[in-house]
């Protein structure tokens, strides 16, 4: 089949073609999750612990080294890393690049069933498909409202049981990372005393508590017609009817709680400080799923928090006060790239219309660009990509190449039909006689980057974007170039006579081809002189290569509105001293927030304080957007 004779031939399919193509572009792009960056993270899942009051030598003992062997023998599982705290132990899982989250989670459950005899006062493990390492997305900081007369850390049990639930839910949401607060729990105050009088240990008094608050099946009883379920309904609905457990009874004397001790409604002890600029708050951070939208998840969080602002949050005079998002960040560093793409397009159809002088040739050319550019989209959405602006720089150095097939059947062609040959003649026989060049130059393109989008390590994570958009697109350019081209140019010219005549010189042009070609042979003029023009300007690249060479890094720095400074206390530290801590950052960042420009530091707009055994920081968020870096100095001193 000869495509190019049947495009020509057959203008509207191709045109059905370039509908379809863009059509589907589009649709593409508006599936495209968008991102600041490509995913580059390890598959990983976390599995979480907590044991109330225990070290970290007994949670080791107890519980982490069961399920470390329960785990250990994952499919496609490379690294296994613990690690325990007071009242916490966690065990990050990674797995290999190519491994599939959902089903590895299914795995990581199914063996953490195997595990039992845990201690009897721990809590059920917690599985996350977010790796604990790795950075919220969003913060968001839930806080009292003035007439509330209750202090922040009473609402930490609200939040879990009535709140979470809320956030969770959105899509894009991998995990909620919460700190500060102390959660709901009876309080029983022993009376030593009236202990000692009635002979009562400090293990009875736990041992009927716990035996009391507990709801056990009795099995089935069957009477007639009808089957019974028994069981005893024993958990405490309130304070008071812990009173009235049985410590002790031998048939004649019985000892009651409430003989012995008092009971009320109390709260945990407080074991993490958690502030911003200078008052307690309970943070909020929200960690995204691999893969996921960050920007429709961000909306979409923000929208279900405004709704719990004026709904269930305002009714318990409670509101989250939004802190922090990378909107700004992504948009900027998106639409900088969008520009880019813009103004490179904008420069190639000049550049055209300067050498070709033909505003239809110029038409013909330059409709390769967008063609090529939006059906890559269809690529990036079929491979599970996302738009970032790693793929969306790809695009940006595609642009210029995207021509490039079509201005040399372009030429051909318009050569054949200076010829005096017909536009159906010229188009047909003008971009045969070149497509299998335009075919070999495409295809050492392709050759360069197709290989980095089967590479499975991190680089191949990070560049396999570029690899697609270049690839892609070019393929797509050189299928314009051979059906678009070569229809378009009988389209506009078919009307037309040519008969034969000369190319147009102008002055200019017979002035700097003559100049251009006395260089020529003066370089070529005699063996030496091309040794030493070779050797002059291998040199001279070399060395300019050499001082212009720019400072080696991972990935370039960006400027988001975001300093996360990361502190590393000796342990053991108390609340007590961890807010100690807390009250001296705020205190040196004070005068910074309520003035701009001091000491060279702009100002700055939010700052915030977490602190626990297993992680210490703060951060600070600059009123100007784009000077956040230039809070560095300022923080560096004070953890100095």
């Amino acid at each position: 089949m000869d495509i190019i004779k049947t495009s020509i031939e057959k203008p509207v399919a191709v045109t059905v073609a370039v509908i379809l193509v863009v059509m589907f572009g589009l649709i593409g792009l508006n599936k495209l999750p968008v991102q600041l960056t490509p995913d580059v993270e390890t598959p990983k899942i976390t599995v979480n612990t907590t044991w109330p009051g225990a070290t970290p030598y007994e949670i080791e003992k107890e519980i982490i080294e069961k399920q470390e062997e329960a785990l250990k023998g994952l499919q496609g599982l490379t690294e296994l890393e613990s690690a325990n705290f007071n009242s916490y132990g966690e065990i990050s899982l990674s797995f290999e690049l190519d491994t599939d989250l959902d089903a590895a989670l299914l795995r990581v459950s199914n063996k953490m069933n195997e595990v039992s005899n845990y201690p009897g006062n721990s809590n059920q493990p917690v599985i996350e498909a977010a790796g604990a390492s790795s950075s919220p997305v969003i913060w968001m900081m839930l806080k009292t409202k003035p007439e509330n007369k209750h202090h922040i850390n009473e609402f930490k049990t609200f939040f879990e049981e009535n709140v979470r639930q809320h956030l969770e839910r959105v899509k894009g949401v991998g995990s909620l990372f919460v700190f500060g607060g102390t959660e709901n729990e009876l309080h029983i105050t022993l009376d030593a005393e009236k202990m000692a009088r009635h002979n009562i240990t400090i293990n009875q008094v736990i041992g009927s508590v716990r035996k009391a608050n507990t709801t056990i099946s009795a099995g089935v009883l069957g009477i007639a017609k009808k089957n019974y379920r028994i069981r005893t309904v024993s958990q405490f609905q309130s304070p008071t009817e812990a009173l009235d457990v049985v410590i002790f009874d031998d048939g004649t004397k019985r000892v009651y709680l409430h003989d012995v001790a008092r009971v009320a409604n109390g709260f945990k002890k407080e074991d993490v400080a958690v502030e911003q600029n200078g008052s307690q708050v309970i943070v909020v951070g929200v960690r995204k799923e691999q893969g996921a939208n960050v920007l429709a998840m961000t909306e979409q969080l923000e929208s279900k928090v405004t709704q719990l602002n004026e709904g269930l949050l305002a009714k318990n005079n409670l509101y989250i006060d939004w802190v922090y998002d990378q909107r700004p960040y992504i948009n900027t560093a998106i639409d900088l790239v969008k520009q880019n793409v813009l103004v490179g397009s904008i420069l190639a159809i000049c550049v055209l219309l300067v050498f070709l002088r033909s505003i239809r040739s110029t038409i013909t050319t330059a409709i390769a660009i967008p063609i090529s550019a939006i059906g890559t989209f269809i690529f990036l959405w079929i491979m599970g990509r996302n738009l970032n602006v790693v793929s969306l720089a790809g695009i940006s150095f595609a642009v210029g190449m995207l021509v490039d097939n079509s201005i040399v059947v372009l030429e051909n062609i318009d050569r054949h039909r200076k010829m005096g040959k017909s536009a159906m003649t010229a188009a047909h026989e003008g971009a045969s006689e070149v497509w299998g060049a335009v075919l070999a130059s495409t295809a050492t393109t392709v050759a360069v980057f197709l290989p980095v989008i089967f590479m499975q390590e991190e680089a191949g994570q990070l560049f396999r974007d570029i690899a697609i958009a270049i690839t892609f697109s070019i393929i797509l350019s050189l299928f314009v170039s051979i059906s678009v081209i070569p229809s378009l140019f009988h389209l506009f010219y078919r009307n037309q006579k040519s008969p034969r005549q000369e190319a147009k010189k102008s002055k200019f042009g017979a002035f700097f081809v003559a100049k251009l070609m006395g260089l020529s042979d003066l370089c070529l003029k005699t063996n030496l002189s091309r040794l030493s023009v070779v050797i002059l300007f291998t040199s001279f690249s070399i060395a300019l290569t050499w001082l212009l060479m720019p400072p080696a890094e991972y990935l370039p720095q960006g400027n988001r509105n975001l300093i996360l400074n990361i502190l590393i206390p000796p342990p053991g530290y108390s609340v007590d001293k961890m807010k100690e801590i807390g009250a001296y950052i705020y205190q040196e960042v004070d005068p910074y927030l309520k003035e701009d420009g001091k000491d060279g530091i702009p100002q700055i707009k939010d700052l915030f304080y977490v602190a626990s055994d297993r992680m210490t920081l703060f951060g600070g968020l600059s009123a100007h957007e784009t000077r956040a870096k230039e809070m560095m100095p300022l923080f560096n001193r004070i953890m100095n």
